[in-house]
């Protein structure tokens, strides 16, 4: 399941995983989405490691962005996944 987050003023859409419990430890997946005229350009961020497990059509300092954006809020996503779960 995946939770809505924030939606930024290009309309990117970041939306975060319930808690996933992957080789003994629990991870969250955030997924960042803006419509196109083609579709969605997408990339994905699993947390705690902040691994990028795929990008596509957001460029370099887009995805720099989202990083720091992620290292400034990943604690609101912990906690809220541990609301919801």
């Amino acid at each position: 399941m995946m939770y809505p987050y924030i939606t930024l003023a290009d309309e990117t859409e970041i939306t975060y995983s319930h808690l996933l419990e992957r080789n003994g430890r629990n991870e969250i997946e955030v997924h960042f989405e803006r419509p196109t005229e083609d579709g969605f350009d997408v990339a994905r961020c699993v947390l705690p490691e902040y691994e990028w497990i795929g990008q596509e059509g957001f460029d370099d300092a887009e995805i720099e962005f989202f990083k720091q954006l992620l290292l400034d809020n990943a604690h609101l996503l912990w906690l809220n996944t541990e609301m919801c779960g």
